[in-house]
């Protein structure tokens, strides 16, 4: 601890964010960045607590409460506060495979625990630890390192999104040859279509981050879809590797609103559909830095009333997409209630703090519309079509939560408030329900009753020999960080598995 006063003299100050206004008009990331100065400034705020919680990883209420990958952050803290950018460059490399990833779309469940936070605003762990990876991309010290020997077993891992591209990484620091197989056309998965290029740049960081992987050694193969019939089948996959790696994520979207009278509109969609859609087509062009619907953008919000159902971190996305389209209006409706302005007595710290917050989505809406987008405590009952089956408006209601007389909590519809809001988009951010069956189903594998692979955590073996699962695929939908997690953990024991003993973290 650099600063025993640090805490006490320096306020919490986040990396700014461009102008919302302005960023909306283009497709670059959201945030400015700070000078160093800044950056150290806000390092010597950490506490040096005799118990930190911020590195702890655990799971609190369902939530996870410290960082999932057990980055060392007060001690890359303090080297920040310090100056020693490298030092502190590689004490995050201990942990974390890929600090521009996580140091951008991560919510930041170490800053929801930090010991500081019990009294004051807690340190800008998430803006130090993207700054130090940013830091190195610019001094020239992230360069290709391959393994100095290698082991002679192959490993295929299926799937290119943070979990494949973690375990990946660290099966080809072991020294084994690692194949990667991605059925979209370009690796990254999630990383790459599930999440716009203004939180997380296509060319400038995923990409990036790939080619030095491919420089060491890992090899990508897109547009294989295991478990379909192809060129790649499951007993090739088999026979040609000594161990395989299933990362494929839980993309199955939930539809909740299957049985709705109108569902079958035209003009209603999964919001990763829209979101994947929208980045094919600004990659496509190379149109970053371009205004409006990309070229060739199949579903366009362009002049249209959109409604986004459903929060977190998708329909946000969706938010700022639609108002980068050049959407007439953007509503997203919740049918939770709106989070307290600060943490609830039953939400104590150090679980993750669940409050009220305009995430950069709203924040845009709100600058450009005048106010946050989000209506709570709302159902959807109607979507309205016109003659032709095309979506005109939704009808809506209030509801409020009770308990029914066996003790269920269920939503209850306010009487008077049935409205119909107008709506030519419709995009269903209602999170996912598991990974898709068909490379389940071709190895075999057994599922939970949730339909994710079994497979227990820190182990990840499935009950086919040879065959291990990691990341939302077993454990269902989460965080990037905790697919880092698991798919460090995945190569941990596959390096096991083919050598007897492992010297992976």
């Amino acid at each position: 601890m650099g600063k025993p006063t640090g805490f006490l003299e320096v306020e919490r100050k986040t990396i700014a964010d461009r102008d919302p206004i302005e960023r909306l008009k283009d497709w670059r990331e959201i945030h400015d960045h700070h000078d160093d100065d800044a950056l150290r400034a806000q390092g010597s705020r950490c506490m040096d607590c005799g118990t930190p919680y911020c590195h702890t990883g655990i799971t609190l209420s369902g939530m996870a409460s410290g960082c999932p990958i057990n980055n060392l952050i007060p001690e890359f803290n303090d080297l920040v506060y310090r100056g020693r950018w490298k030092d502190a460059l590689h004490r995050l490399w201990k942990t974390n495979n890929f600090p521009e990833f996580t140091g951008r779309v991560c919510p930041a469940p170490c800053e929801g625990s930090c010991v500081l936070g019990v009294i004051e605003p807690p340190v800008t762990i998430k803006n130090i630890e993207c700054s130090i990876i940013d830091h190195a991309w610019e001094n020239g010290w992230v360069v290709p390192q391959p393994p100095e020997k290698r082991t002679g077993k192959r490993v295929a891992v299926v799937g290119s999104g943070p979990a494949g591209l973690s375990a990946a990484d660290q099966l080809n620091k072991a020294g084994h040859h690692v194949t990667v197989f991605e059925r979209e056309d370009r690796p990254g998965g999630l990383l790459m279509y599930g999440i716009p290029n203004m939180k997380l740049d296509k060319e400038e960081v995923v990409a990036r981050r790939i080619g030095v992987m491919e420089a060491e050694g890992v090899e990508f193969c897109c547009g294989v879809f295991i478990g379909k019939d192809g060129e790649w089948t499951v007993e090739r996959l088999r026979d040609e590797f000594d161990a395989v790696a299933l990362c494929c994520g839980a993309t199955k979207p939930n539809d909740f609103f299957v049985r709705t009278p109108g569902r079958d509109a035209a003009g209603i969609h999964f919001a990763m559909e829209f979101l994947t859609a929208n980045t094919r087509a600004l990659l496509d062009n190379a149109s970053a830095d371009g205004e409006g619907v990309p070229p060739g953008m199949g579903i366009t919000a362009k002049d249209k009333d959109v409604i986004v159902i459903g929060g977190g971190d998708t329909g946000t996305d969706c938010v700022g997409t639609s108002l980068r389209h050049g959407c007439r209006s953007v509503t997203q409706l919740e049918i939770m209630p709106r989070p307290p302005d600060a943490r609830a007595p039953n939400n104590p710290w150090p679980e993750w703090p669940k409050v009220y917050k305009l995430d950069y989505g709203q924040t845009e809406a709100k600058e450009k519309f005048g106010a946050d987008p989000r209506q709570y405590l709302v159902n959807t009952k109607e979507f309205m079509k016109d003659a032709d089956g095309r979506l005109t408006g939704l009808k809506i209601a209030d509801i409020k939560w009770e308990r029914s007389p066996e003790g269920r909590i269920a939503p209850v519809e306010v009487p008077g408030t049935e409205r119909v809001l107008p709506c030519q988009l419709a995009l269903l951010a209602l999170g996912f329900s598991g990974p898709e069956q068909e490379v389940v189903q071709k190895f075999g594998l057994e599922t939970d009753a949730r339909s994710n692979v079994k497979a227990e955590h820190e182990d990840y073996r499935t009950g086919v020999e040879g065959v291990y699962a990691a990341g939302d695929m077993r454990r269902g939908q989460s965080l990037v960080v905790w697919a880092i997690n698991e798919g460090r953990g995945c190569a941990r024991e596959i390096d096991r598995f083919l050598m007897g003993v492992t010297n992976l973290p």
